[in-house]
């Protein structure tokens, strides 16, 4: 069998694109500010109106208006058809006290991150696990006689 020209030449073209896919991507996702911004940031003396500009705004904010700033950053691998993987996360929180001004400045990685599950349950008050006629019988012996008379 005798390769021809041709299949030489698409040869030659088809290798560096095979070998290409097979290298890894990377992809960078969310924004953490840069530890030069971060040192402008004074504990106890930057107030929450100034962090905006001096380094932009969160990713996420806490539950309570005005508790905390949440940067989040991380940087994926993507390598052919395996899953992506997380190889890198970076987490910087900044805390403000009742007044609005920065209380604490934490950064976190991605050793000390976790998956957390997001559950929408609410807290049980107990109230709705009884029925209407256990309710009502639970209170038979908590009357007492005086408090009968007092009511008349």
């Amino acid at each position: 069998m005798k390769i021809s020209r041709r299949q030489i030449m698409g040869f030659a073209l088809a290798a560096p694109l095979g070998l290409a896919a097979c290298q890894a991507t990377y992809r960078n996702h969310g924004y953490v500010p840069p530890e030069e911004q971060l040192a402008q940031v004074v504990v106890g003396q930057t107030a929450q109106a100034e962090l905006e500009g001096l380094i932009g705004r969160p990713s996420a904010q806490g539950l309570l208006t005005g508790s905390a700033w949440y940067y989040v950053g991380s940087r994926w691998q993507f390598y052919g058809p395996r899953e992506p993987r997380e190889i890198d996360r970076q987490v910087v929180a900044i805390s403000f006290n009742e007044s609005g001004v920065v209380s604490n400045v934490e950064r976190f990685g991605l050793e000390r991150g976790r998956v957390v599950v997001l559950s929408r349950r609410v807290t049980d008050t107990g109230v709705t696990s009884l029925g209407l006629i256990r309710q009502l019988m639970g209170n038979v012996g908590r009357v007492s006689a005086g408090q009968l008379l007092d009511q008349q």
